[in-house]
């Protein structure tokens, strides 16, 4: 039965990690609904771990010119590297305030609704055609606060991030593609920052094999969710995902 709820959150953390409807948020919500509160921070880490693996394999072409230092992609890497300070600089002084607040299955209710809300703006702000080479620095920070931001569950790292970049007038392209390669970072840091809690409290009452089946279910369906929401920031159809939010964002007040 441990093994069936694993998979089950790796799913959820694969489509909702990319999908901008907060995967911290509908991890603690999960969690709730499967009785399944043992793993913690721990079965999260691995969880973005295979997410990170999914947005690593989709955006390797573009991976692969950074850090070969193609001429083109030298600014844009500079970019991704300051864009991470914000978030890594939350989570490392504010951890153990987030371990707890990541239990607080009211507040998602709450900050379920703000993301509904910056959804609902993506599709009505941006719509200039400043691309990967226009970016500048206030870019950069502008879009890592958000991501900063984004640590609170129910706040939606991509859907925050996105609309950070479509207000300082990046296309839809480029600024989904920033979103997803500014996670890579922060998840990797996230995951090497919890190492240290693996030879103090192991892995809880998961063993290996179960997390290596949530890490893969996480790594598939975060790789087809990516391919879905680039394909709907395409087309601004982000503001679906608004009402999902705000539905989901109610009951959640109104029965939790």
């Amino acid at each position: 039965m441990e093994f069936i709820k694993v998979i089950i959150l790796g799913v959820v953390q694969g489509l909702t990690e990319f999908l901008p409807i907060s995967s911290s948020g509908h991890l603690v919500l999960f969690r709730n609904i499967l009785n399944f509160q043992e793993a913690g921070l721990v079965l999260d880490v691995f969880l973005h771990f295979g997410t990170l693996i999914a947005v690593s394999i989709f955006y390797w072409d573009d991976i692969k010119k950074m850090i070969t230092f193609k001429a083109e992609y030298r600014k844009f890497s500079l970019y991704i590297i300051l864009g991470s300070i914000p978030a890594g600089v939350v989570g490392i002084l504010f951890e153990d305030v987030f371990a707890k607040i990541f239990t607080s299955i009211r507040l998602v209710g709450f900050t379920l609704l703000f993301t509904g809300l910056l959804l609902w703006l993506s599709d009505r702000v941006g719509g200039r055609s400043r691309g990967l080479e226009d970016m500048d620095l206030s870019d950069s920070l502008a879009v890592g606060f958000a991501q900063a931001f984004a640590i609170i569950p129910g706040i939606s790292r991509s859907g925050s991030t996105i609309v950070a970049g479509l207000l300082k007038g990046l296309d839809r392209k480029t600024a989904a593609k920033f979103s997803f390669l500014l996670s890579i970072p922060v998840i990797l840091g996230a995951t090497l920052l919890q190492i240290k809690n693996f030879t103090t409290v192991g892995l809880g009452e998961i063993n290996l094999v179960e997390v290596l089946a949530g890490t893969l279910a996480a790594m598939i369906s975060g790789y087809f969710a990516i391919g879905l929401l680039v394909k709907l920031i395409k087309q601004e159809r982000l503001s679906l995902f608004a009402y999902y939010c705000w539905g989901l964002g109610l009951l959640i007040i109104l029965f939790y």
